[in-house]
């Protein structure tokens, strides 16, 4: 097939799925660029699996075209959809290893494709020296660790050279520090080799990590596309909002607005924000929990460029590892991250009473309309 030049790797446009007539999946337009790592994270049953499995020509969508390195490959069968299909490799959470040794497994899709036998052993040996896992080519798959088994399948997906790499969840069941270094490791080798790659993930830290973009799916939409700066500190809803970790979320009105400085009334006191809203209008705010700086309650009256300021008891201190979630009735509840040991030096406990702040720049601002047409996912 033809390549078109400067097309992006995959686009997907008017892309539906549905299984008995109830829609799964609905994506007006996504498309990934050559290159480019695509992160796309949602809950359980926003659609993420249906969409991988939709890229990777797997199932046929009810709806909609697909475009592989520009050359529109939906809809197509036989030998061609089996062409289009090989140029692809997919990761899945369970690694679907083969009995057998670890140079076996990784062989399996140069043998399908024909390869020479003693040209799979040099492929096979140089990419199990990229993986790391050169001492254990004659190793027994039932023998490895969970680490391993990822990268026994992750050196099989790249041995067949693929131009898309599709990945589905590949390190949920991992322990923390070995996820972060297949996390770490994965990206490089993605980069090195400037392939195009689908993370799906339902983790935000992971999508983050590895995601040159993310993509927030919701009840099979799309409900933003963007940065991961954009994602986490301008979510375009509510929904985004909360699934990423702001929650800090209320309802208020707009009692004024100048030159894009906005005061809102929240539960009897005034918020200043950031915002092109109009004077009278009903609006929904949002601020990160580690953008509300607590202090004494004397402290607030040492000039501060945070324009809002709050006294409030603690209500509740629960323990994260390293952080301590501090809620506050300011009389509105708000959520503050504060680190272990500051919370301890400070004597942050239920029934004190605190300060807090947080910059009108950190308050994220969705009109009500807005808010009220969304779509919960989970």
């Amino acid at each position: 097939m033809p390549v078109e030049a400067a097309a992006p790797a995959i686009e997907a446009s008017g892309l539906t799925k549905a299984y008995n007539g109830a829609t799964v999946l609905d994506i007006e337009h996504l498309e990934v660029a050559r290159g480019e790592i695509l992160a796309v994270l949602g809950p359980s049953g926003a659609g993420k699996s249906v969409l991988l499995r939709l890229l990777n020509l797997l199932e046929p969508s009810t709806r909609g075209t697909i475009r592989f390195n520009g050359v529109e490959v939906q809809g197509i069968d036989g030998r061609k959809r089996v062409e289009v299909s090989r140029r692809m490799a997919m990761v899945f959470q369970d690694p679907l290893l083969f009995r057998g040794s670890v140079a076996d497994n990784v062989a399996y899709g140069l043998k399908v494709r024909g390869v020479s036998p003693d040209e799979r052993y040099a492929c096979v040996n140089e990419m199990l020296k990229v993986v790391g896992l050169e001492r254990l080519e004659r190793a027994r798959v039932r023998a490895l660790s969970g680490g391993e088994a990822r990268r026994v399948a992750f050196a099989r997906a790249l041995v067949i050279k693929p131009e898309v790499l599709l990945f589905d969840e590949p390190f949920a069941s991992l322990d923390p520090p070995t996820r972060r270094l297949l996390q770490e490791e994965t990206r490089v080798m993605l980069k090195e080799r400037a392939l195009s790659a689908v993370f799906v993930t339902h983790d935000q830290e992971e999508a983050a990590r590895m995601g040159d973009r993310m993509l927030v799916l919701n009840g099979g939409s799309v409900a933003q596309v963007g940065s991961a700066r954009d994602i986490f500190y301008k979510p375009a809803s509510e929904f985004v909002a909360r699934f990423v970790g702001v929650d800090n979320i209320f309802s208020g009105e707009v009692v004024r607005c100048e030159g894009g400085l906005a005061q809102v009334s929240v539960d009897g006191s005034v918020l200043e924000a950031m915002t092109e809203c109009v004077s009278g209008e009903q609006v929904k705010l949002g601020v990160r929990p580690e953008d509300v700086t607590v202090l004494s309650a004397s402290g607030l009256e040492t000039p501060a460029s945070s324009r809002n300021a709050f006294v409030g008891n603690v209500t509740d201190v629960e323990m994260r590892g390293p952080l301590a979630r501090v809620t506050l009735a300011c009389p509105f509840p708000l959520v503050a991250h504060v680190t272990r040991r500051s919370t301890e030096e400070m004597g942050i406990t239920p029934g004190a009473e605190f300060g807090a702040r947080f910059k009108a720049t950190a308050v994220v601002v969705w009109p009500r309309a807005a808010v009220d047409g969304e779509v919960d996912g989970a």
